[in-house]
């Protein structure tokens, strides 16, 4: 089955009948703005200002039911334009009143929201008719909000983007005291990452701390917990680098300090990644399909839990096209007088 786009806007459109009471929201942090409009773009009653908490949203049902009860409309559609994380929760209490949520692009708003008034202006209270017309008019998507397993993927899955970002600000950080402190460190631990690297970090950080030592006790450390990989050689090649270093040696209390500090931050985030990722698998083993996915040669663990903590459950979707173009990946084409070409957006 050919899936096209068409048909699926025009069930967009056909959604909306007389019945509809079509309901747009400008989305704040602690107020939300909401308007209704009818299938022919009609403005119902008064705006309604609600408060981002459990009375604000009881509140905004009860002003939908009362309005449509009012005018006919035994159907809702709520819409909002998804420009932050503030809508979670009102979209999921939503849910629960067995409210249909949808969301506009951002972008569509900014476009139209000129034929509201002749004006480029923006408030809340015209950016909620804004949304309300769009989604009249057909111009709006199903969000499909993660539910069970798959929430706790996609919950997990950000954590993890965040905590990787933060763990690459400190390793830029700890080569931001290398060259500082010990610039030849690096020609000698081309990975610093390393077990013996890690060790003499720890032990020994500065150049001089290593000329005191000498490059026999330095290789004696080294063999306390690494036993292959070293030797003499790569000890007296350390050795010779902190001897001719050209490192600060002022404040050097303070560079263990600091040091020692970033390497705690180094720990923790990468204990905080083997955590998540092992509660990941597990997710992951209690999913159907992803097994079978991870079996794909070039496909990993991340790949595979990012691509359903966004996507959801596959069962949802009728058609493949539906994910390619969720992920913005599907073909545009240009046509002008005889000439036709499509390309990948």
């Amino acid at each position: 089955m050919k899936y096209k786009l068409k048909q699926k806007q025009n069930q967009r459109i056909t959604r909306i009948t007389e019945s509809t009471l079509v309901v747009g929201a400008d989305i704040a942090k602690k107020i939300h703005v909401a308007r209704a409009v009818d299938f022919r773009g009609i403005e119902l009653g008064k705006d309604c200002v609600f408060h981002n908490d459990r009375d604000g949203l009881r509140k905004l049902a009860a002003w939908m039911k009362e309005l449509g009860q009012a005018h006919g409309k035994t159907d809702i559609v709520f819409g909002i334009e998804p420009t932050g994380h503030y809508w979670f929760p009102l979209a999921a209490f939503l849910q629960e009143q067995d409210i249909q949520v949808v969301v506009v692009n951002p972008h569509h708003v900014n476009k139209t929201k000129e034929l509201e008034d002749n004006s480029q202006t923006k408030s809340d209270y015209k950016d909620a008719k804004v949304i309300a017309d769009l989604i009249r008019n057909g111009k709006y998507s199903e969000p499909k909000l993660p539910t069970r397993e798959y929430a706790e993927l996609r919950i997990l899955m950000n954590l993890r983007e965040k905590v990787s970002a933060s763990l690459s600000q400190v390793k830029g950080r700890i080569g931001n005291w290398f060259d500082r402190f010990f610039p030849e460190y690096t020609g000698i631990f081309k990975d610093w990452e390393g077990k013996a690297s890690l060790m003499t970090m720890r032990a020994f950080p500065l150049p001089a701390d290593i000329v005191a030592m000498g490059a026999t006790d330095v290789l004696a450390h080294w063999k306390t917990d690494v036993k292959r990989g070293v030797g003499i050689k790569q000890a007296e090649q350390l050795f010779a680098a902190a001897s001719a270093s050209i490192g600060l040696t002022e404040g050097t209390v303070a560079a263990r300090i600091e040091l020692s500090t970033l390497l705690g931050q180094f720990d923790l985030f990468n204990a905080q990644l083997e955590a998540i990722m092992a509660k990941v698998m597990q997710i992951l083993q209690s999913i159907p399909g992803a097994t079978q996915m991870l079996t794909v040669p070039g496909v990993g663990a991340v790949t595979v839990a990012g691509f359903l903590a966004e996507v959801g459950d596959l069962n949802k979707y009728d058609h493949g096209q539906q994910i390619i173009r969720l992920a913005g990946l599907n073909l545009k084409e240009n046509k002008f007088g005889q000439a036709k070409r499509q390309d990948g957006d």
